[in-house]
């Protein structure tokens, strides 16, 4: 997947250059955070309350919004996309480039040293089933080779000089794939379009599957089944 080279170069590469000093602050990832204040059965009840106020609040917007099961129609995996969003909005849900990005924070949290940095990355990337389509990983590895036999020892996340130079080379990779900071808002549109088609299709999967085995049933035998995009979720929620 594209969209996980670019999160890498644009998120991967940017925390690596961070030192523990100047890390992310905790709070934008309040979405994901339990309150530390509470403990036991008081934090169970809040974390139920925030996911039942979530799922009620992305259900009042799906009762509203039209969907239309056409993951063949770019029109409709848009439409799609656009209510998801909103969705998401609605709810304070993290998207999935936002997703990627905590999982990063959150499992390189306290690693020293460049490679291990990048070895982490690649078993996110790894585990979360994404492709590396660009060859950033072999990329960026390099890089770190490159410099780390420059200094003649290995890098470590707070060498001033060492990461420097790594952010040189980070900078001509980021030129030859031709990725921009700038274009980070458009990756992350492409992104959430590959999802919504995706989830459209295993909806159309499941619909269809679900009205085979109602035709299966003797009393809807002389029932013509209706055309996927027919259906209207609405009317199932």
């Amino acid at each position: 997947m594209i969209v996980w080279c670019l999160t890498l170069k644009l998120y991967g590469s940017q925390s690596i250059l961070q030192s523990q000093q100047h890390a992310v602050p905790i709070r934008f990832y309040a979405k994901e955070a339990a309150p530390t204040a509470l403990k036991g059965d008081e934090m169970l009840k809040g974390i139920f309350l925030d996911v039942k106020k979530k799922f009620e609040t992305a259900i009042g917007v799906l009762r509203k919004e039209k969907i239309t099961i056409a993951p063949e129609d770019p029109a409709a995996v848009e439409q799609y996309a656009k209510v998801m969003k909103t969705v998401r909005e609605k709810a304070d849900l993290f998207s999935e480039s936002q997703r990627i990005q905590f999982t990063i924070k959150q499992k390189t949290d306290g690693i020293q040293d460049a490679r291990s940095y990048l070895l982490a990355l690649k078993d996110i990337r790894l585990k979360r089933g994404l492709t590396d389509e660009l060859g950033a990983e072999a990329m960026m590895m390099d890089a770190l080779e490159k410099v780390e036999k420059e200094i003649k020892k290995p890098l470590m996340r707070n060498d001033k000089k060492g990461m420097a130079l790594l952010t040189e080379e980070f900078n001509k990779i980021n030129q030859k794939l031709g990725i921009r900071k700038e274009d980070l808002p458009k990756y992350e549109e492409e992104l959430e379009k590959k999802i919504a088609k995706a989830q459209l299709e295993e909806l159309k999967k499941d619909a269809l599957e679900a009205m085979e085995t109602q035709k299966k049933r003797e009393e809807f035998n002389d029932e013509e089944m209706p055309d996927v995009k027919s259906l209207d979720i609405r009317n199932m929620l």
